[in-house]
């Protein structure tokens, strides 16, 4: 009986290190989208039901008719998600299992020495698409006006219940989980020192890393930063500023009360509340996914493709949208907002940015939903290292301005290498 026993926890222990094993390897990936599927997607363009039209000339009704019904209307006749395909298989992609979801991935080491890898962190309505641009003149400094010295590693994960990455089955994947998970995969991959870089939901992911320090993390890197004080947030409600306050700073208060009561934020408000009510819209129609995603401010100044030399492009734009409808993530992307609800993204109190004490880097793009000062900056990071106003770009930068965003990176962390 003794043997037996003995002999049942040995096949017990070898049981458990194969799935050990099992969970951590990682696997290259491809993507190839049967078909069938994108023979549905045009079929649902075809059949599209529209509305009536906005009844006033401008925005503020949401993405006008006639912009999403182009948009479409060429999704489901030019476009060619074989194209987004071949871009992406162009890439080493991966896939691990971190914390009981597949993480999908994309890892592209430089072939310069001393590389720094960075963790590049996308957000909703954003993908893995989003950052594409940006790995050449990264990973390959030389080839774009760098030097070699300034050369990374860059790895690029899908968020759980984003793009090929898995979708979770239950509650609880927050900042600080994906933080935790992205810790891990760069771990996983050999990396023992490491720096991370996020905008929008991504910031929000890097800060929560800022906090919890893991070994190895270097510094991060944010272009949507928490920075707006805990006294600010009465007169951003109509409240009076507190004494003291300067100039930049109440420009930037005027910015964020227009910006809020032009109604930008109502999206936020509904996947906060309700994503699963939006979602299913969204799961069953393209017209109404791409009319959902066009609604993010990010998008304000993009031209819906009629400017052929702007980025991203329509197509780019499409990929991007494609990626959301063929992997049915309308829902389990739009759950991250509840996850996090009552997290204000840009509010230094509501990211605890006190805690972090990891070097941190800002830049500021002029056409980003709100420009913080610098001196913001200063109260709600205790060890910044970098701050700087970009020239150009917005909420979408890496994609608008890839040389301009790679440059950016570069100098944020030149004095963490």
């Amino acid at each position: 009986m003794t043997t037996s026993l003995a002999s049942a926890a040995s096949v017990s222990a070898v049981s458990a290190t194969a799935a050990a094993d099992e969970e951590s390897q990682i696997r290259p990936f491809t993507v190839a989208v049967p078909q069938a599927e994108l023979d549905d997607l045009r079929r649902r363009i075809a059949t599209t039901r529209w509305p009536d039209r906005e009844t006033v000339a401008d925005g503020s009704q949401g993405p006008q008719l006639a912009d999403v019904q182009s948009l479409v209307e060429y999704w489901g006749t030019d476009y060619d998600w074989r194209k987004g395909e071949a871009k992406l298989n162009a890439l080493p992609q991966f896939m691990t299992r971190i914390d009981g979801i597949d993480i999908h991935f994309i890892h592209v080491r430089s072939k310069h020495k001393n590389a720094l890898p960075v963790l590049v962190v996308h957000g909703w309505p954003g993908s893995i698409f989003e950052q594409l641009k940006i790995i050449g003149p990264l990973t390959d400094p030389t080839a774009f006006g760098g030097r070699a010295e300034d050369a990374f590693d860059v790895v690029i994960p899908s968020l759980p219940g984003y793009g090929f990455s898995g979708h979770p089955i239950e509650a609880g994947w927050g900042l600080e989980r994906i933080g935790v998970a992205w810790d891990t995969l760069m771990k996983r991959l050999g990396y023992s020192r490491y720096v991370a870089q996020g905008g929008d939901w991504g910031a929000g992911v890097v800060q929560a890393m800022g906090r919890q320090a893991p070994a190895g993390l270097l510094g991060i890197h944010t272009n949507l930063p928490a920075t707006v004080p805990n006294d600010i947030g009465p007169a951003l409600g109509g409240g009076p500023l507190p004494a003291g306050t300067t100039h930049d700073e109440r420009a930037t208060v005027d910015s964020l009360k227009a910006f809020n009561q032009g109604g930008n934020l109502a999206y936020v408000a509904m996947m906060n509340a309700r994503p699963q009510a939006v979602s299913y819209g969204l799961t069953d129609s393209p017209a109404g996914l791409a009319g959902w995603m066009l609604v993010h401010p990010g998008f304000e100044h993009w031209s819906y493709g009629r400017d052929p030399k702007q980025s991203p492009t329509r197509d780019d734009v499409l990929d991007d949208f494609t990626l959301y409808w063929l992997t049915n993530s309308a829902a389990s992307s739009a759950r991250i907002y509840w996850e996090n609800r009552g997290r204000n993204l840009i509010s230094a109190g509501a990211q605890m940015t006190a805690q972090i004490k990891v070097p941190v880097a800002i830049t500021v793009f002029p056409d980003e939903v709100y420009q913080p000062p610098e001196s913001w900056a200063q109260r709600a990071f205790p060890n910044l290292v970098y701050f700087n106003k970009a020239s150009r770009g917005g909420h979408f930068a890496a994609w608008e301005y890839p040389d301009s965003f790679a440059e950016e990176l570069r100098a944020a962390y030149k004095t963490l290498r």
